[in-house]
C-alpha cells in the first residue's frame, strides 16, 4: 500500500510533439484538465518535458502562460498580433536554405561534368554529387525563435531557462551524433528557450537543421517520443503525459453516441486508409511508428520507476477529427481544440473511478459539477448556473466524492 505523501507532490508534465496539429490537441485537452482537476495549476508544476511541438506548450506553461491563455495566442485570433502566434508562419519558404544550396550548384555540376568526362563514371554516379545542392527543408521555422523570444520577453515571462521558477526541459535531437539534447538542463541551460524550441520542432525534410554553437539540430522525437524519463528520473510522485499523434483505427466502430454531441462531424468514417492515397498511408505509417515506441517507453517507465503514478491522455484511436485535420485554417482550429476539450472531457469522465483513486494521493480530485456539466464549451463561456443547479451540482459533488472514496479505500485493501 503506498503512503500517503506527507510534503507537496513532485508533479510533472511531459508533452509529445505533433505539429501545429499536436499543439492544438495539447491545448484543448489541458483546459478540459485545467478545469477538471481540482488541486492541480498547471503553471506550477516540478517540471516540464517538451519535444516538437509539446515544446512550444511546455515552455509557455513554465512561463505563466495557462492553458486559456494559450488556447487564446495559439488558436483564437481575437488578439492584437504581439499576444498571438500563428502557425501559418511556418509556411514560408526556407529561402536562406534555398539560396545557400543554388551557390554550390556551379561548383557541383563542374565536378559532376569531370567525373562524367573524364572520371569514367556513370551518369548515375555523377548525378550523386550533386546530392548536397538539394536543400534540407522546404520551409523555415526561423520565426518560432524570433515570435517566442517576444513573446517571453512580457514581464514576468523569461527567455532564459535559468531564471525560470521551475523546471523545463526541451529535447532536441544532435543531427551528426543522433543523440538527444536536453535542453534547459545544466550545461545546455544558457540557450534560449525560444531557439531550444526551433530546433526541437525541426522535423526534417520540412525545415532545415538548426545550428546552434557550431552544431545542427533537429527534431527531438527522433530518438523517442516523450522523453519523460528526463523528469523521471529526478523523482516524481506523478506524471501527467499527453501524447496527439495515435494511430487511426479505421475498423473499429467509433463510439457515436458518446462523440454525436461533441461535433456531427464525429461521424465520418474513412472505409480504408489506403484510399486516401500516399498522404494518409505516410500519415499511418508514421503514426503507428512513433505510437509503437511510446506503447515500450510507457511499459518501461512503470517497471523502472514504480513509485510514480503515470497518467497518459491521447486522442480516441477511433476518432477520425483530428486524422482529417487542416491545421492551418483558423475555423477548423477552433474546431478541432473544441473537440480534443469534449474528448478528454468524456475521458475524464468515463475512468472517473480509477483516476479518482490514483489522483487523491497527490492532493488532486476530480471536478464532477465541471465535467458533468453539458452546456460547457471551450470556445463559449458555460452558463451560470441557477442557486437550485448550483445545489444540485454540490450534492452531486459530494455523492462522487463518497464513491470515489469508496473505490479508493476498495484498491487500497486489495494492495
Amino acid at each position: 500500500m503506498k503512503a500517503q505523501p506527507e510534503q507537496a507532490p513532485r508533479i510533472a508534465l511531459a508533452l509529445a510533439g505533433g505539429g501545429p496539429l499536436g499543439a492544438i490537441y495539447e491545448v484543448g485537452a489541458l483546459c478540459a484538465l485545467e478545469e477538471s482537476l481540482l488541486g492541480l495549476d498547471f503553471t506550477r508544476l516540478e517540471h516540464y518535458v517538451g519535444v516538437s511541438a509539446g515544446a512550444f506548450i511546455a515552455a509557455s506553461l513554465a512561463n505563466g502562460m495557462g492553458p486559456r491563455a494559450l488556447y487564446a495566442a495559439f488558436i483564437g485570433n481575437d488578439l492584437s498580433t504581439a499576444e498571438r502566434f500563428d502557425s501559418s508562419w511556418l509556411m514560408e519558404p526556407a529561402y536562406g536554405e534555398f539560396a545557400r544550396r543554388g551557390r554550390m550548384l556551379p561548383g557541383l555540376l563542374a565536378t559532376a561534368a569531370w567525373h562524367l568526362a573524364f572520371g569514367r563514371k556513370s551518369l548515375a554516379r555523377a548525378l550523386e554529387s550533386l546530392a548536397p545542392v538539394l536543400p534540407t527543408g522546404a520551409f523555415s521555422n526561423r520565426q518560432i525563435h524570433t515570435q517566442l523570444a517576444h513573446l517571453f520577453s512580457a514581464p514576468g515571462r523569461s527567455n532564459d531557462f535559468r531564471k525560470l521558477k521551475t523546471k523545463l526541459t526541451v529535447v532536441a535531437t544532435n543531427l551528426d551524433s543522433s543523440e538527444s539534447t536536453p535542453f534547459g538542463r545544466p550545461g545546455w541551460d544558457h540557450i534560449p528557450i525560444s531557439q531550444a524550441v526551433q530546433a526541437s520542432s525541426a522535423l526534417p525534410g520540412l525545415f532545415p537543421p538548426v545550428e546552434i554553437e557550431g552544431q545542427y539540430y533537429v527534431d527531438g522525437a527522433l530518438k523517442k517520443t516523450l522523453h519523460a524519463s528526463v523528469a523521471l528520473d529526478d523523482g516524481l510522485d506523478l506524471l501527467i503525459c499527453l501524447n496527439p499523434l495515435v494511430p487511426f483505427d479505421a475498423t473499429a466502430p467509433l463510439n457515436v453516441d458518446a462523440m454525436a454531441h461533441v461535433l456531427p462531424s464525429a461521424q465520418r468514417k474513412i472505409p480504408r486508409i489506403v484510399e486516401g492515397g500516399l498522404p494518409s498511408v505516410l500519415s499511418q505509417t508514421f503514426r503507428s511508428l512513433i505510437h509503437s515506441r511510446m506503447e515500450l517507453g510507457m511499459r518501461n517507465y512503470a517497471s523502472q520507476y514504480p513509485d510514480t503514478d503515470i497518467i497518459l491522455i491521447e486522442p480516441d484511436h477511433r476518432d477520425p477529427e483530428l486524422y482529417l485535420a487542416n491545421t492551418f485554417s483558423y475555423s477548423q482550429r477552433r474546431h478541432l481544440a473544441e473537440h480534443a476539450y469534449q474528448q478528454t472531457r468524456e475521458m475524464l469522465r468515463s475512468e472517473a473511478t480509477g483516476l479518482s483513486a490514483k489522483l487523491q494521493w497527490h492532493g488532486i480530485r476530480l471536478n464532477h459539477a465541471a465535467l458533468d456539466g453539458p452546456k460547457r464549451s471551450l470556445t463559449q463561456p458555460a452558463i451560470a448556473p441557477t442557486r437550485i443547479g448550483r445545489s444540485m451540482a454540490g450534492l452531486q459533488q459530494s455523492l462522487n466524492d463518497l464513491t470515489d472514496y469508496a473505490a479508493s479505500r476498495a484498491a487500497a485493501t486489495r494492495h
